[in-house]
């Protein structure tokens, strides 16, 4: 053979050589890329599928809201203690809330705690970094933790602004790639805590979203509260307990858990869900505050997609004679899939002659529940399997008639500003909205 074919030859077998090696490398990334693939569908599968149903049934009407029982049942299988002699005061909408959180911060002594899935940019973001760093720099103990999901459109220089000046600043279970199991277990909780005495809880975000009076859909609709008295140590253990499971460090002392003070004439329990245990507390509560109604179940909720035992539990209520009257956002939502996914549901409730409402200035973001004229139920918490089964959410029960009447009048207050929606209407929805309506409906166990 001549140098020329010897030559031809070995380059020959380089290139089988050669051909060879890559194909070895490009199998190799094949595996990992099926490797990679079966591990997102697996994390995918995780965080998609909920737990175990604990609650499998409806709750049966055995007494309703005003009989004795009702209280002290709620008490025992909601693990919500019940306080006494607590003063709660309703906001409404951000020309209440904001300038009232604001002055019990600027009234602070000893400590401030707030916890909050929303913290924006903005207006109101700033004037709530600047008045906590100037309690910090006085020497306040200031803590502020908020949902790592839910203050991603957060401007770095208004943390700049509170850790400069001491405020203690966490984000709430941080995306890892040994957290992921864990991303979609959000706080949802809204929180503020001042030296112990005082707590604010509601629907509220720290957002410019809800400046204003909900007079336009740049203004949304909003309820807060104020709460004093003894429930206040409740909301206190709620934050601590967000707080140890991020930092590690445990709250405890007069600064957080000062002696407990009469503030008024009603009765209150503070009920939690916490993830990934504890969710059933939450929905147990809700299932039997709606069993308890004998006249008149009054829902407000800004997302409203009850899975098949709230559902059922609702529809019985019906059967029972009582009136059912339900607010949610209209197309101004800020989360449309929410509001089509429950449409899909509402043929039944509808059918039942259950009264479906849709709140037409701007976006309605209240969660509200009230049972005939004695019970009111407000906080984080929707009527949704998110709130029920995935995020940590807090929730105040309040006891007592003249409390419950305000917020029927406020309830009342909102229909004027909202459109029925009839059974007829709801069939005549065009196929195209029907078959998007049933494909986010598919969503629900994310809703």
């Amino acid at each position: 053979m001549g140098s020329q074919g010897f030559g031809a030859s070995l380059a020959v077998k380089k290139a089988i050589a050669a051909g060879r090696k890559a194909g070895y490398w490009l199998d190799i990334l094949k595996y990992l890329a099926v490797a990679i693939a079966a591990g997102v569908v697996t994390l995918a599968a995780v965080n998609l599928t909920p737990e175990p149903r604990v609650i499998r049934t409806i709750v049966p009407h055995r007494f309703d809201a005003a009989d004795p029982q009702f209280v002290r049942s709620m008490s025992s299988y909601s693990q919500g203690q019940m306080f006494e002699r607590n003063a709660v005061r309703t906001l409404v909408n951000g020309d209440e809330i904001f300038p009232a959180m604001l002055q019990a911060i600027g009234a602070a002594q000893a400590s401030i705690d707030m916890e909050t899935y929303i913290y924006w940019s903005g207006s109101v973001g700033h004037a709530f970094a600047t008045a906590l760093a100037a309690k910090a720099r006085e020497g306040v103990e200031v803590r502020v933790l908020v949902d790592w999901v839910g203050s991603l459109p957060f401007d770095e220089n208004l943390i700049h602004i509170m850790t400069g000046a001491g405020v203690r600043f966490q984000r709430y279970r941080p995306i890892y790639w040994y957290t992921l199991d864990r991303v979609n277990n959000r706080t949802h909780r809204k929180l503020l805590i001042v030296d112990g005495r005082v707590a604010f809880t509601g629907g509220v975000g720290i957002a410019d979203n809800w400046l204003g009076n909900a007079r336009n859909p740049n203004e949304w609709r909003d309820t807060h509260y104020q709460i004093q008295g003894p429930s206040v140590a409740a909301f206190q253990a709620a934050f601590a307990e967000n707080w140890l499971e991020t930092v590690g460090e445990t709250l405890q002392g007069e600064k957080f858990y000062p002696p407990p003070e009469p503030a008024g004439a009603l009765g209150a329990q503070l009920i939690l869900s916490s993830q990934p245990n504890g969710s059933e507390d939450m929905e147990l509560m809700m299932l039997a505050a709606i069993a308890a109604a004998k006249d008149h179940l009054r829902i407000g909720m800004a997302y409203f997609v009850p899975d098949e035992i709230a559902l059922q539990q609702i529809l019985d209520a019906r059967k029972r004679g009582v009136i059912v009257d339900v607010i949610v956002p209209n197309s101004l939502t800020d989360v449309p899939i929410v509001r089509k996914g429950s449409r899909y549901f509402w043929g039944q409730l509808l059918e039942a002659g259950v009264r479906i409402y849709e709140f037409q200035p701007t976006m309605y973001h209240p969660k509200l529940l009230i049972v005939d004229d004695v019970w009111a139920s407000f906080g984080s918490t929707n009527l949704d399997e998110r709130s029920l089964r995935l995020n940590d959410e807090a929730t105040l029960n309040v006891y007592g008639r003249d409390f419950a009447q305000t917020q029927i009048d406020l309830f009342n207050e909102d229909l004027k500003r909202s459109r029925q929606i009839s059974l007829a209407e709801w069939q005549a929805r065009p196929m195209s909205e029907k078959v998007t309506d049933w494909l986010a409906s598919r969503l629900h166990t994310q809703l």
